[in-house]
């Protein structure tokens, strides 16, 4: 769809009051200077930028401040490119690929994506893990998420994902950090037939009925939300072939968590949209009324921060401890972002926000709360985005125990979890070594 220049986009007066209550600058939408169009190449496809840029008919900048991507014209098409239908390039805006880098993924990492979403981080997400730990990426709708699993499929990716369709503020279940798929010999004869299979697109024909009778009504797809997170889909290597659905669905205390949890969170939450600039540009065609209910209505908004601060809640709540979180929205808005992160904190007294080391290169400011960021078209020639990252430290979570009811023994626990990171530590350091001694 071809939109107005962004100096040319009449802005309505709405939308300027809507601006000035939030304190944002108008200019960052009717700045003349257009928003990159950005890519990320696939690893591996390094040498094939020069056949890119025939292909797409543009030069490709390379982002110094961030790998694997890349700046073009936003007027450039990219999804009739061989190197887009061949799974080398896909689209993603750099502040995107910020909050995923802010994550600072390590080789082994058990990642949880609470709102997945349409997809592209969480391919950069599983192209920084490789062949090593898994994601599990959710979302409340089956029709976003199943366009994530085409996504993962295209770009070959899934062999450590697993997708559910899930509320994100209520999802409790963990990473499956011990693959057991030979262990189904110990299984009753009951729970053989229902062990999980390899995935397949190719669903039996009693599924797919099941399935197509689900989405009959809207009523029965928010009932379902009530029910177990649905499966639909899981790689080969992602710990679930070879389970039966109580091992997948098993329910954990919050001392398991301590231990089990998640290495590293993403909470690219639901928002207003309105730091997106090709988003507002659409209103233009969709029409200001359109804006003025999806974006200005205050209860739509005050809905929207109650859901962030929940999903926020809920996405620190599966943290391992020594886990991290990146909340982050494409909201410019202070309520949907500092005050949401200052509410949150003020809850979760474990809960420490971060320095985000690599920001340092990054084109980008401060946000209202120390330690948070701000992209935005103006200061980072990106999409607007707010990032904020998390800790569950060690200190911190044991001198809490202490001032807090537990449950009996979970001191105990919680010095074992200590115990058990600095052995796995110890293990790493040692294990670096011999590495470097072999060399």
């Amino acid at each position: 769809m071809e939109v107005e220049s962004p100096s040319n986009l009449p802005l309505p007066d709405a939308f300027l009051d809507f601006l000035n209550e939030n304190g944002l600058d108008p200019s960052v939408y009717t700045n003349s200077d257009p928003t990159p169009r950005y890519v990320r190449l696939k690893p591996g496809c390094e040498g094939d930028v020069e056949e890119i840029e025939v292909e797409v008919g543009c030069k490709l900048e390379k982002v110094d401040w961030l790998p694997s991507f890349y700046s073009l014209s936003p007027h450039v098409q990219i999804a009739n490119s061989k190197a887009y239908q061949q799974g080398k390039i896909y689209g993603i805006d750099a502040a995107s690929g910020a909050a995923v880098s802010a994550l600072n993924i390590s080789l082994g990492d058990h990642v949880l994506d609470l709102c997945v979403a349409p997809g592209a981080k969480l391919c950069m997400i599983l192209d920084l893990l490789g062949s090593s730990g898994s994601v599990t990426g959710i979302d409340v709708a089956r029709h976003r998420l199943a366009a994530c699993r085409t996504m993962v499929l295209k770009y070959s990716l899934g062999d450590r994902c697993r997708l559910f369709v899930a509320d994100g503020t209520l999802f409790s279940l963990l990473p499956i950090r011990v693959f057991s798929g030979s262990n189904s010999g110990e299984y009753p004869l009951d729970e053989m037939v229902n062990l999980y299979k390899e995935w397949t697109s190719r669903r039996p024909w009693k599924d797919k009925k099941k399935a197509a009778k689900a989405r009959v009504t809207v009523a029965s797809q928010l009932a379902s939300l009530t029910q177990d997170p649905e499966l639909i889909y899981y790689g080969k290597n992602s710990g679930v072939v070879g389970l039966t659905r109580s091992e997948i669905y098993q329910t954990y205390r919050g001392n398991d968590v301590l231990r089990c949890g998640y290495d590293k969170v993403l909470v690219d939450a639901e928002c207003t949209h309105d730091g997106s600039i090709k988003h507002i540009q659409k209103f233009e065609y969709w029409g200001w009324k359109t804006l003025q209910r999806r974006v200005l209505n205050a209860e739509r908004t005050d809905n929207l921060t109650v859901l962030q601060l929940q999903l926020l809640t809920n996405g620190f709540r599966l943290l391992k401890i020594g886990g991290s979180l990146v909340y982050s929205t494409c909201s410019l808005t202070v309520a949907q972002n500092e005050d949401v992160v200052e509410q949150f904190l003020l809850q979760n007294a474990s809960a420490e926000l971060l320095e985000i080391d690599a920001a340092k290169n990054w084109p980008c400011r401060s946000g209202r709360i120390p330690k948070t960021l701000r992209f935005d078209p103006m200061t980072s020639r990106t999409s607007g985005l707010f990032v904020a990252k998390v800790l569950l430290p060690f200190v911190k979570m044991l001198w809490h125990s202490r001032r807090t009811e537990f449950p009996s023994g979970s001191h105990l626990l919680l010095h074992q979890v200590i115990l058990d990171h600095v052995q796995g530590f110890l293990r790493q350091q040692q294990s670096m070594r011999s590495v470097v001694y072999l060399k």
